[in-house]
């Protein structure tokens, strides 16, 4: 709430410079912030008496604004891509796809990856993990696991997530020692 808003009989005001001013009747906080060009506004209501302050309320919100757009400019978005195999998938079919899901997690993507079970291969899941191994073998360079392969229905799905590259600590060099000239 700004100026004529603040229905409370009294206030605890703060200057502009952050001075405290003490309780004042709310028709004199009003005064003050006429006085200085500013707008009063409520920063804790729930206090007794409420917390208010002489700010330029359409300058703090524009500030507020930006520091808004400049956290999400800054921010990381990961998506998941999806690969799918198939339990007879064939080998160059398999090196395609796990150059597809090396380039999405180069990226900084996660990677789904998922079989469908078709008729009766459901019955034979253990063909459908090998086939996920082989796929983890292949992208374990770029890739690890954030979940393992899990049977859902007709589906196995797992997810790969890009592996995080942890900074190499150089080894401190070694004090010289001391030389005890006399």
């Amino acid at each position: 709430m700004i100026n004529e808003e603040i229905r409370d009989r009294e206030v605890r005001l703060i200057g502009a410079d952050g001075a405290q001013l003490g309780v004042l009747p709310i028709a004199r906080a009003l005064e003050l912030a006429e006085e200085a060009e500013l707008d009063l506004v409520k920063i804790v209501p729930n206090v007794q008496p409420p917390v208010c302050k002489l700010m330029d309320y359409d300058k703090h919100r524009y500030e507020q604004s930006k520091r808004e757009r400049e956290m999400r400019k800054n921010q990381k978005t990961i998506s998941i891509k999806e690969v799918q195999l198939s339990a007879t998938i064939e080998e160059n079919d398999v090196q395609t796809k796990a150059k597809n899901a090396i380039k999405f997690l180069q990226g900084g993507d996660k990677v789904k990856v998922s079989i469908r079970f078709r008729g009766r291969q459901i019955t034979h899941s253990e063909i459908g993990l090998k086939v996920m191994q082989d796929f983890i073998d292949r992208t374990k360079d770029v890739a690890v696991v954030e979940k393992r392969p899990v049977l859902d229905g007709r589906h196995m799905i797992m997810i790969l997530g890009p592996k995080a590259d942890k900074p190499v600590k150089a080894p401190k060099p070694a004090k010289p020692a001391e030389s005890t000239d006399a």
